[in-house]
């Protein structure tokens, strides 16, 4: 894993780090291709030499080499050069007394070179044992030439070719690093152009980018768009609130305060407790109105993407039925509960699901069921939706006030006492959440609520 760099960091890393390693293996195989040729330039070099001596002690009947030669030898090879020559049994002709031991195993066979790695005099040497058959009178047979020579030149060669190599290819790694940089730095401007665009806006500036960005940075352009609208819509939602809760909150809290000032003033105990009971009826109204501003603020601004579940719709929704009809039930209200189609976990919010289903019932408590009355809840499946419904008896909406019934703060009556024109906008918000609609229907005889969820 990287470490935490900087993009430019982590291109250049991932970008360089390769062009090393396979620079690295190129200067080793280079190496080793430059010493192979190096051994065998010098073996072959070496061969020629223990030719060129035996064919001169041949000639020279058994003398050892002049001094010029062997001086013109060290001169040419760059390393002293040794020899011994074996006449027929074994018998010692001329050379060195001492040559370096031949490995065990080793075949020396006539007319082929045998080469080996030694040390003589505790110094290392490279060596090559050489039988030729001479049919001269006095040498006549089998003659071993055996020629060896240190190879301090053969490992400064060496040496020098991987100095060569390391200079090569770490100036061409320069160069590559240079370039690289920079070709990172260019290529990365658009980014950097866009990260200072967006530095230069201001905290309310939430339109989209439409600067030009390479293909590549498209969809994070568009992702970032995406986040700036939800965040303009976020914040258009909160003013909202703020100003609703601001503009229905006044009206309230200044009743509540000219209330309990009246109530301080109260001339006798019987109109103290008449002022006091005005007095609590404002704080539950402002209390409820509080919590259906909070309810709808939590419909808006919840997530589904967070909370969304697969649900039984049907045990949710009877629950809040049972409830709601033992409560009626002291109010002689019949309420009946029915389910029609294919039952199937419903993926939705619980919460607002919940929540829209306690408004319903609760709008039908305050402004349509009557003692005697009856309400009818259903749900029904349908292979890619659900319906709800809530019916009831009570004195029904007039046509033209259906569709507004669902704008917040809305009332028929203009009284406050009972609401606040907020319940049926959470129910209209919790289906537009859920991908589907709520809808009013009336005939002056009772309300049809009907709401749509996608399934």
């Amino acid at each position: 894993m990287l470490p935490r760099l900087s993009l430019r960091g982590r291109l250049f890393l991932l970008l360089i780090v390769p062009l090393i390693v396979v620079a690295g293996a190129a200067s080793f195989a280079r190496y080793i291709a430059a010493k192979h040729i190096s051994e065998e330039l010098y073996d072959n070099t070496l061969l020629a030499v223990a030719l060129t001596i035996s064919r001169d002690v041949v000639l020279s009947e058994g003398d050892v080499l002049t001094e010029q030669l062997l001086d013109e030898l060290t001169t040419a090879l760059g390393d002293p050069v040794y020899y011994r020559i074996t006449g027929p049994g074994g018998s010692f002709v001329t050379g060195y007394s001492d040559p370096p031991d031949i490995p065990l195993g080793a075949n020396v066979e006539g007319g082929t070179p045998v080469f080996f790695d030694s040390t003589s005099l505790g110094r290392p040497v490279r060596a090559i044992v050489l039988r030729e058959f001479i049919s001269e009178p006095q040498f006549g047979g089998w003659v071993t030439v055996e020629v060896w020579q240190t190879v301090g030149q053969r490992l400064a060669l060496s040496r020098k070719l991987l100095a060569q190599s390391f200079m090569l290819l770490g100036s061409i790694l320069m160069t590559a690093s240079l370039i690289l940089w920079f070709g990172i730095q260019l290529g990365l401007k658009p980014l950097l152009d866009l990260r200072d665009a967006i530095d230069q806006r201001s905290a309310d500036d939430l339109r989209p980018i439409r600067r030009w960005v390479p293909p590549e940075l498209r969809p994070l352009v568009q992702t970032a768009n995406s986040l700036f609208d939800r965040l303009s819509r976020a914040f258009a939602l909160r003013d909202s609130f703020i100003s609703d809760a601001a503009h229905q909150m006044r009206n309230p809290v200044a009743a509540i305060q000219s209330q309990a000032e009246a109530a301080m003033s109260a001339p006798t105990e019987a109109e103290l407790r008449v002022r006091v009971a005005d007095l609590v009826e404002s704080a539950r109204a402002s209390s409820r109105l509080t919590s259906q501003l909070l309810s709808l603020e939590r419909v808006r601004g919840r997530s589904l993407k967070e909370f969304v579940q697969p649900v039984d719709l049907v045990a949710l929704i009877r629950e809040r039925v049972r409830a709601f009809a033992e409560a009626q039930l002291r109010r002689d209200v019949d309420v009946d509960f029915s389910v029609t189609g294919t039952v199937r976990p419903v993926e939705c919010d619980p919460v607002l699901v919940d929540e829209m289903v306690v408004n319903l019932l609760d709008n039908a408590a305050k402004y349509a069921l009557r003692p005697g009355g009856r309400m009818e809840v259903s749900v029904e499946f349908t292979p890619h939706t659900v319906h709800l419904r809530f019916a009831d008896d009570g004195p029904g909406i007039p046509t033209e006030m259906c569709e507004r019934i669902f704008d917040r703060f809305f009332r028929l009556d203009g009284d406050q006492s009972h609401g606040c024109g907020l319940g049926l906008a959470i129910v209209n918000d919790v289906a537009t959440a859920h991908g589907g609609t709520a809808h009013c229907m009336s005939d002056g005889k009772g309300a049809i609520f009907e709401v749509t969820l996608a399934r």
